[in-house]
């Protein structure tokens, strides 16, 4: 059972990040190389807001559980301004690079565009945030012991593989938000990414009512999906020929049974 558990929960946390990884990053190496910036550059991010925190508990009341607690929620809150704060710091180093490939290129041309740097960037800190805040719950699933047991939810494993899911979903959403704020200069899109991921943050602290913070969780990331969806260029007639399978004919294409043979003499 705690092997099926263990699969069934890795599936769901990383099968959406697997499917995009493997059909979209692994086959073009400039991609694979962003992505792993990207998982740097968000793990500095943690170490540096980690050592702020370490610092403020042992400067704190360590028996006193509600300033502990305090602690705890502001070292989430300097968390996300520090993600948010290293993802500016890639979008400027990615724009230096994409400069210099463009004047090395023999067209002129980036092989990659800012939209697909953003992606990728986004992708990569959602991969490398869901691993590192879900590897040690996956390694308990494998047991020995029951969930639940003392009292606690049952549904725990399944509720972070979930969490998870969402989490990687949104870093990616948001990386492509973000990145457009910035090329574009929209401040109020800028502020709506540090919020929403500020808010989903503070959701997770009412866990284990897991009502109270998956739903909301996952309607933000419906939200931010829809707003990443429109800002990459998509539209709802771009939907509805994928749910109907139906392609928008080409005027430039010939159909074979239309062409005439040349007249014999």
């Amino acid at each position: 059972m705690s092997a099926a558990v263990f699969f069934g929960c890795t599936f769901i946390a990383f099968g959406p990040a697997f499917a995009l990884l493997l059909f979209t990053v692994a086959g073009d190496p400039l991609r694979v190389i962003i992505l792993v910036a990207g998982c740097f550059f968000w793990l500095v991010s943690v170490l540096l807001s980690s050592l702020l925190w370490f610092i403020a508990v042992q400067l704190s009341d360590k028996e006193n559980p509600r300033v502990q607690h305090g602690l705890l929620m502001m070292g989430a809150g300097i968390s996300v301004l520090l993600q948010e704060a290293f993802r500016f710091a890639y979008y400027k180093l990615l724009k230096k690079a994409d400069q210099g490939l463009a004047t090395i290129s023999e067209d002129g041309r980036s092989p990659i565009s800012i939209g697909q740097m953003a992606y990728v960037s986004g992708l990569a800190f959602g991969v490398i945030s869901g691993a590192f805040s879900v590897i040690n719950i996956l390694a308990d699933s494998l047991g020995p012991g029951v969930v639940g047991i003392h009292g606690g939810s049952p549904y725990f494993f399944l509720t972070s593989a979930f969490l998870t899911m969402a989490i990687v979903l949104l870093h990616t959403f948001w990386g492509v938000v973000f990145f457009d704020a910035c090329e574009k200069r929209k401040g109020l899109a800028l502020a709506a990414v540090v919020l929403s991921h500020a808010l989903t943050s503070g959701l997770t602290f009412l866990n284990p009512w897991y009502q109270g913070s998956l739903l909301p969780i996952y309607g933000i990331t419906v939200a931010m999906g829809a707003w990443a969806y429109f800002t990459a260029g998509g539209s709802v007639q771009n939907i509805w020929r994928c749910v109907t399978c139906k392609q928008e004919p080409d005027p430039h294409i010939l159909v074979y049974s239309a062409l005439q043979p040349p007249a014999e003499d």
